[in-house]
C-alpha cells in the first residue's frame, strides 16, 4: 500500500476529540522501535565536533525511531477498525549502555463527526 492509499488515523494526546463522538473504545495500543548503540556512537562521534550546534544526526534517528513506533501504534489500531487513537503518550529509555527504547502507546478508538 502506498502513501497516497494508507487510510489516515488521528493519533492525538489528548483524551477528549473536539466536535467528535467516540463510538466505540477498541484497546490499548502500543508501538515500539528498538535502536542500537553503533548509530548513536555514530551520532555522538558527529555531536563531538559541533560546538554549540544541533546534533542533527541524533535529532534524525531518534525521529526515525518515533516514527516507527507510530507506524507500528498505527498498524495495530487500524488492525482492530480504529480511526483515532487517543492519549496517546511515547516514552524514551535506555536498556542497558546499548540501546535506546521508544515507545509509544494510546487507547484505539472509532470515532465519528458531531452533526452540527
Amino acid at each position: 500500500m502506498t502513501d497516497s492509499q494508507a487510510p489516515s488515523i488521528l493519533l492525538t494526546t489528548s483524551a477528549i476529540l473536539q466536535d467528535v463522538t467516540i463510538t466505540h473504545y477498541l484497546g490499548l495500543v502500543t508501538g515500539e522501535a528498538i535502536l542500537g548503540t553503533e548509530t548513536f556512537r555514530n551520532a555522538f562521534d558527529n555531536i563531538r565536533e559541533l560546538v554549540g550546534g544541533r546534533a542533527a544526526l541524533y535529532q534524525q534517528e531518534l525521529a526515525r525511531a518515533r516514527n516507527l513506533a507510530f507506524e507500528e501504534l498505527t498498524d495495530q489500531a487500524q488492525g482492530l477498525g480504529a480511526n483515532a487513537v487517543i492519549a496517546v503518550d511515547i516514552d524514551y529509555e535506555t536498556i542497558g549502555t546499548s540501546m535506546l527504547l521508544v515507545s509509544a502507546t494510546g487507547t484505539a478508538v472509532f470515532a465519528t463527526a458531531e452533526r452540527q
